[in-house]
């Protein structure tokens, strides 16, 4: 740490160490805020969220007062980023498409179209307000499906093509999403029930919890040796990855960042391994490293974010975002509902389409979990959500989010 006049301010220099520390320092206090303010619980807020953007937002205002600056070396944020996605891929199972059935495939396949759609609305309403059309990508299915971990991914991969305030955007626009689902969800299952007069029915299926399809039902021991075996296999595939990210770049000067290759990387290994038991994963490791290494990273990303950059692209990002919101209210409640099978546990997948496809899976399930203290149990609904928001979605999503990039840069 040192301290420097740069531009005629008084900076603060944070190394990488100092820099990490700041984030789990600002992690632990988006913990506590949320624990004590209902609005960030109601709406399922991460941590990293509130406490990274409450100190960008302060820094901010400190730089602009002339009060101190802060320049930080971010280099550990990569390589959480990094281990998060591919914490991601060592859950996308093809076996959990068979324990969905059918209408897991029906959901899999609206949530993709959904994600291909948000962008082409966001990109022709960029177009239309006269901004960059990438931002209408970042305004898009980077952070609505993708939420605030693609949102502080690809907004960087964004800017190094050359488009300004992407990172900004795609934040803003996954604060706005994730709020936004938690309050339409609700509402939308509401009115398709009570429309329909539809009732809850249970006894002629017989599934899995979403714990239980994802092997996560049971909780064994964890040991040191168990967590750096997990920790091996994880960080062979973001080497791999990151080798074969890089080729790919170089061979078709198509954009593949190396999070993203090492997440389809592990994907390839977790399907092998299904079939050959070439090793024994305990999940809950998997999801240990997953949710560590998020929080940090979108703590170390939230912190640094530019926000004077949003100042000219305020009211472009709230119309299309508008627009966006609208959007998949009328795809949840016209086409969503009809396809799922028109039942009283299709109407709860939509208020969990609503959830995840505007931000997150956790707001997905608190949608779902509302509707169903209310009108009954939705136990198809309960296991087919959370694998795909969690999961499955991923697979088409971000191939659709790297391809729209790519061509409008």
């Amino acid at each position: 740490m040192a301290f420097e006049i740069i531009d005629g301010i008084m900076t603060l220099k944070l190394d990488m160490v100092a820099t990490l520390a700041l984030a789990l320092l600002l992690l632990l206090l988006g913990y506590q805020i949320r624990k004590k303010v209902y609005f960030f619980e109601r709406f399922c807020i991460p941590a990293p969220v509130i406490g990274g953007l409450l100190f960008s937002i302060l820094s901010f205002i400190f730089m602009e007062t002339n009060v101190i600056a802060f320049k930080m070396d971010t280099t550990f944020q990569s390589p959480f980023m990094i281990t998060f996605f591919t914490t991601v891929g060592l859950g996308g199972s093809f076996k959990l498409l068979k324990k969905g059935g059918v209408l897991l495939v029906i959901y899999w396949a609206l949530s993709a179209i959904l994600s291909i759609s948000q962008n082409i609305l966001g990109v022709i309403l960029a177009k239309v307000t006269g901004i960059h059309p990438v931002l209408g990508v970042m305004a898009g299915a980077v952070s609505l499906v993708g939420g605030h971990g693609a949102a502080a991914s690809f907004g960087p991969t964004a800017e190094q093509l050359g488009v300004t305030g992407a990172t900004a955007v795609a934040v803003a626009a996954a604060t706005f999403g994730l709020i936004s689902g938690g309050l339409i969800g609700g509402p939308i299952a509401k009115y398709l029930i009570e429309k329909n007069n539809l009732k809850p029915v249970t006894g002629k299926f017989q599934v899995q919890t979403f714990e239980e399809a994802a092997e996560r039902d049971t909780v064994s021991e964890i040991t040191a040796k168990s967590f750096l075996s997990h920790l091996a296999v994880i960080t062979v595939c973001m080497t791999l990855g990151t080798i074969i990210g890089t080729w790919f770049t170089k061979l078709t000067d198509f954009a593949l960042p190396g999070y993203v290759s090492a997440m389809f990387i592990a994907v390839i290994f977790r399907n092998i391994n299904d079939n050959i038991k070439l090793y024994k994963f305990n999940y809950h490791i998997v999801d240990l490293i997953g949710d560590v290494s998020l929080g940090v990273f979108l703590s170390m990303a939230l912190m640094t974010l530019k926000i004077w950059e949003l100042a000219g692209l305020a009211i472009p990002l709230l119309i299309i975002l508008i627009c966006q919101v609208i959007f998949i209210a009328l795809y949840t409640i016209f086409i969503c509902y009809r396809l799922l099978g028109k039942d009283f546990d299709a109407a709860a997948m939509c208020a969990g389409m609503a959830g995840h496809g505007l931000g997150a899976t956790p707001n997905a399930m608190a949608n779902m979990g509302a509707v169903t203290e209310k009108f009954g149990p939705a136990p198809r609904a309960m296991l087919i959500v959370p694998l795909v928001g969690a999961f499955l979605v991923d697979l088409i999503h971000i191939p659709n989010i790297i391809w729209f990039i790519n061509f409008f840069k």
